[in-house]
């Protein structure tokens, strides 16, 4: 008979582990050993090795019989140690912690997966608003069968291999007594029932793809990253299910010269030294169409001139944000001997400037 391995050393925890390290340590080992999603040689034996383990340290009492006597005093606890054990409890057990999958629960109702599709829009786009067609490529209940998968008049029947449990057990017989394994039934794949005949549309599967033109509402006022949501709209669900949800991402395109800043516009206006010293009136550009803007003389860089509800519409609400003009006073880069002459005439009547 081999050699049994300590307990401990099985979970992997020291022996003054608490109840809450037992537990987690049995937790990451039963989710990477699990027969159900660990198909490799030796797997099944290292995961009954693992509960073996966890079964007795979990247990106040039986821990204490086998800090004291080893593996014999726990086998003298258990009477006849693991005879007659049902290896489905271990099923049970890992249920509890991770919330396995029943026969009921693969054959319910399941939610559709969503889709996701990105836009791009023009800066005008995001702040008036706007409609836009998009095509996409989805999973729908097929037309035929609609979406039970066999051929029209017939019904999917009962498993044979597992009369419709969607589980397998297997006993085994091993040196701790007998073992009973729950598996997925391989000729159903765990839903209970198979199609003897199936839809000549979808071969089956009970679904087929469809491309379908969605419009889609842009409302005013949003933003780069903004999301919209059409419910619905996403792949067909499974087995009588919902469909999943649309979720579509505005990309909003750069401005030629407007930048945003919340629902405010930037703007950027150029003059020359003439139209800041002695002011000026000056048509800007705004996502109206352009406006007067007076500038007082003796403007100088760096001002701020503010235009009321020339910005972006609140989102989902009245009112709008300003437009931000910012003065930026231009040294012309060359001039004309005319230019240059009048200039140093106006630098003759300026007094010098302390330096």
């Amino acid at each position: 008979m081999p050699t049994k391995r300590d307990y401990y050393e099985v979970l992997g925890i020291p022996r003054n582990a608490t109840d809450e390290e037992i537990k987690r340590a049995f937790r990451r080992l039963a989710l990477k050993y699990h027969p159900d999603r660990n198909h490799e040689d030796g797997a099944e034996e290292k995961f009954k090795e693992i509960n073996e383990a966890y079964e007795v340290l979990s247990d106040s009492d039986k821990r204490t019989a086998y800090d004291r006597f080893g593996h014999g005093g726990a086998e003298g606890f258990f009477g006849r140690g693991f005879e007659g054990f049902d290896f489905g409890g271990f099923g049970d057990i890992f249920d509890a912690f991770f919330g396995g999958v029943t026969t009921a629960t693969r054959q319910a109702p399941r939610r559709g997966a969503d889709l996701h599709y990105n836009i791009n829009i023009a800066f005008e786009e995001a702040a008036f608003g706007c409609q836009k067609e998009i095509k996409i490529l989805r999973t729908e209940n097929c037309s035929l069968c609609q979406g039970i998968g066999c051929k029209p008049g017939s019904q999917p029947t009962r498993c044979p291999n597992c009369n419709g449990s969607g589980q397998v057990r297997r006993v085994q017989q091993s040196i701790f007594g007998r073992f009973t394994n729950i598996t997925t039934c391989p000729q159903c794949h765990g839903q209970g029932r198979i199609i003897t005949e199936p839809c000549p549309q979808c071969r089956g599967t009970g679904r087929e793809k469809h491309q379908r033109t969605i419009s889609v509402k842009i409302p005013a006022g949003v933003d780069d990253d903004s999301q919209i949501r059409h419910r619905g709209e996403g792949h067909a669900g499974i087995r009588g299910g919902s469909s999943g949800d649309l979720y579509i991402t505005l990309a909003v395109e750069q401005h030629e010269f407007f930048q945003r800043d919340g629902n405010d516009i930037l703007y950027e206006l150029p003059i020359n030294f003439a139209q800041a010293a002695l002011g000026t009136e000056i048509e800007v550009p705004t996502l109206d169409g352009k406006t007067k803007l007076k500038i007082p003389a003796g403007s100088q860089t760096g001002e701020v001139f503010r235009l009321k509800n020339k910005g972006f519409p609140h989102l989902n609400r009245r009112g709008r944000g300003a437009q931000l003009v910012t003065l930026c006073v231009v040294t012309p880069e060359s001039l004309t001997k005319k230019q240059r002459k009048l200039f140093q005439e106006l630098a003759d009547t300026f007094e010098p400037t302390e330096s």
